[in-house]
Parts: C-alpha cells; structure tokens; sequence
C-alpha cells in the first residue's frame, strides 16, 4: 500500500520552514560532518574540486563550513524552499562568505545548470524528499551537470538510530513503515528505509563507476554529554515533527503517541540508555 502524502510540490516530510526543524538541521549537519570525520573526508585532497554543487541544501550548514575551510572552491546549494535558501544566503553575507550562493530549485525536476558545471555533486538525506521512483532521474541529471571524472556523494541513513529505548525503537520502526507506505526509501517491508543496500545500484544504473563507500557510526550514551544531548535533541525534534505523519498514516492516534513519546524521554535520561546512529557515504564517478 502507498499513500501519497504531500499535497503540492515540495515532498519534504517534515516542515522546513518551522524554526524547530531548521534548528534541527543545522545541528545534525554539525553531528553528521564531525561523525564522518569531515566535510570531505573520503575525498583525499578537497581541492582538487573547483566547482561544488549541494542538493537539497537546507539552512546551508554543509556547504556554508565548506566555503569557510575552502575559499578557492566556488560552491551551490539549491532547494525548494525560498525561505530556507533566503536564510542560507543571509547566514553566508553575514559569515563573509563570497564563494558560496544558495537558489530555488526542486531537485525532482530537470536542474537549471548547464552539461558539466560541477566537479563534485554532494546529497545528504535525500530520503524523506525524493519518491523512490525520483531517484534515478535525479542521479542521471547529477551524471550530466557534472564534468568528466566529477563525483557524485551521497550520504543516507536506514533507521533514525538504534537506542536501548522500546519507546523509541517503537517510533522508529513506526516511522520506517510510513515512510514506506507513502512512497519513500527502499525496503521491501518497511521495516527499515532501505537506502544504503541501494545506493550503488542507483549510482550504477545511472552510469557511475568506480563505485566506493564509507561506513560512519554515532554513538550516544549519558557518558558522553556532548554527543548524547544533541542526539537526543534531534531523536526527540524528528519524533516531535513525525506524529503527524504517523497519524495521517492511521498507524498510531495521537494519545496513543504521546504516552509513547513520554516513555522514550523517561528511558533516555536513564543511565542504562545507550544509542548508535550508522549511516553510509557513497560516491561514485562519471566516466
């Protein structure tokens, strides 16, 4: 069963626009970068690339820290959202940042670049904004804006995290079988998101080849403050920002989701609780 949730263009499944879901984003591109051990980390030598496009960019973070550490490379975000694109542009005039520009663009549609503009194409998450069947289409327009030997990156995650909460493992899985009733990811059952089994083959079918990946893991746990209050942050935001999709899904009601919620907050501030967040790069190569 798929149930078609977004009513117009923007297929986002969260509110972008609220300031919890932008506070949101800023903090798990800060997360997600220092667990990947960088902005390009697998990379090898980041200035060998001239020209940088990010997809679906949000408030900017990613490609704002990238500007910041690389002032020779000249740097593009794109997405739907005017709102987001206006704050990402403003956060980089006032960081003094003349090498990155933010526009309108929705990446499900045909891109608005020329052949062979970008030396790398960079994608985070796209998981709760493209349909499953947007996905080829997009990988084989990154295939021809980008240049001869360009890269192609793309980062996903299959669960929310993996925690010693049942509250939350309850949401979670909650979560992936929405997301799979409404059209997203890849698994077969929705008993995950599917998305890192299937990246290669994605990056394949739409002609990449040396084809590589990474593996990153977050761990989180009270004995590490640092990691485990801004995880915690974004379980309990993303939770927060989901009920109403489960609820439009008919999978929970809404005291149904608040009791649960209530629990996951009472397992996670005990000391027993622990957490892992795994999630994948892979990049592939336009011949």
């Amino acid at each position: 069963m798929s149930t078609r949730l977004p009513a117009g263009e923007n297929t986002y499944i969260f509110d972008v626009e609220s300031a919890a879901e932008m506070a949101r984003l800023i903090d798990q591109d800060r997360i997600v970068t220092k667990g990947m051990g960088g902005l390009l980390a697998e990379q090898g030598s980041p200035e060998q690339f001239h020209t940088i496009l990010d997809l679906a960019s949000g408030p900017g973070s990613w490609a704002l820290d990238l500007a910041f550490q690389y002032p020779g490379i000249e740097i593009s975000g794109i997405d739907i959202s005017k709102t987001v694109v206006d704050y990402a542009n403003a956060r980089a005039r006032t960081q003094g940042l003349n090498n990155v520009s933010f526009g309108v663009m929705d990446v499900r549609k045909p891109l608005d670049f020329a052949d062979q503009s970008f030396d790398l194409v960079n994608a985070r998450f796209l998981l709760g904004v493209l349909y499953r069947e947007d996905w080829l289409s997009l990988l084989t327009e990154c295939r021809r804006i980008l240049r001869s030997g360009g890269i192609l990156r793309l980062t996903e995650a299959d669960v929310i995290s993996l925690t010693t909460s049942p509250a939350f493992e309850q949401i979670s899985e909650l979560a992936a079988l929405a997301l799979h009733r409404a059209g997203y990811g890849f698994s077969p059952d929705g008993g995950t998101f599917g998305m890192t089994p299937a990246l290669a083959r994605l990056l394949r079918e739409a002609g990449f080849i040396k084809i590589e990946s990474k593996a990153h893991a977050i761990r989180f746990s009270p004995y590490d403050e640092e990691t485990y209050a801004d995880m915690c942050a974004n379980i309990r935001v993303s939770a927060q920002q989901g009920r109403s999709l489960l609820n439009k899904m008919g999978l929970i009601t809404e005291e149904a989701f608040d009791k649960l919620y209530q629990q996951m907050q009472i397992e996670m501030l005990s000391d027993e609780f622990s957490g892992v967040w795994p999630y994948m790069t892979v990049w592939g190569t336009k011949p």
